[in-house]
């Protein structure tokens, strides 16, 4: 999984870390480097086999159960479950003990903390923003209150205006209508918006602003979240 990857990375590893999706983007040169051994969703099993991994970290909603217990009968397999922020320090901390870089994990759980202690002190000075945050198009997908990006919103003061859905719910431009946002936020993934969608929803909801966000730095659990404070405080100052 890219984000779990790029935590590799975050927490000192390199020739250790043999196998990656072909999505995991970060860092730079992994790719080019070490084994690809097929989708997050498509893991070529016989790939991970050849590779003979001491551990194998996988995670509970990003990859399938079939394939991930059929890597676990070779070999150890930790999966992650992150639905919030505290999950995500946790994650943090248990995969730096497993890779035996427990002074590196605490060290970026501090860094975080202190990251999103100072953008939620921000928030609470600031009138809330309410959002529909859109990760999907043909049909529009948003986000519900139990998933991590709720969470990583709510830290940084935005309100999801979907809060009371579940996981991933399909909405229509009728939904997005009823709960009125202040804003539409769109993500740069899993769905690559572009600015013709940006009008085909301004079109749809007048007077109601649209903008992009970057979408890694509000679902990826991991070293890139050192990354999310900042970036948020500075999105609420562009869009005040």
């Amino acid at each position: 999984m890219p984000s779990q990857t790029e935590l590799l990375a975050g927490l000192g590893l390199d020739d250790e870390v043999v196998g990656l999706t072909r999505f995991c983007v970060h860092p730079a040169g992994w790719k080019a480097r070490k084994q690809i051994v097929g989708g997050t969703k498509s893991v070529r099993l016989d790939r991970v086999a050849a590779l003979a991994p001491d551990l194998v970290i996988a995670n509970k909603e990003e990859n399938v159960r079939e394939q991930v217990e059929a890597i676990a009968e070779g070999c150890p397999v930790f999966v992650t479950d992150v639905a919030t922020g505290a999950d995500a320090l946790a994650m943090i901390r248990e995969v730096g003990a497993l890779v035996e870089r427990s002074t590196q994990a605490t060290a970026l759980v501090d860094e975080l903390e202190a990251g999103f202690g100072a953008i939620a002190r921000e928030a609470t000075e600031a009138a809330p923003l309410r959002v529909a945050y859109l990760i999907w198009r043909d049909p529009w997908m948003t986000i519900g209150g139990d998933t991590f990006i709720h969470d990583v919103l709510q830290k940084a003061g935005f309100v999801n205006v979907f809060g009371d859905h579940t996981r991933y719910p399909v909405v229509t431009a009728d939904d997005l209508r009823a709960v009125a946002p202040d804003l539409v936020l769109l993500s740069s993934e899993p769905y690559p918006f572009k600015p013709e969608h940006h009008g085909e929803i301004a079109a749809a909801l007048p007077g109601v602003r649209v903008h992009g966000i970057d979408g890694e730095l509000c679902s990826w659990y991991g070293s890139r979240l050192r990354h999310t404070p900042a970036y948020l405080s500075q999105l609420r100052e562009t869009l005040a």
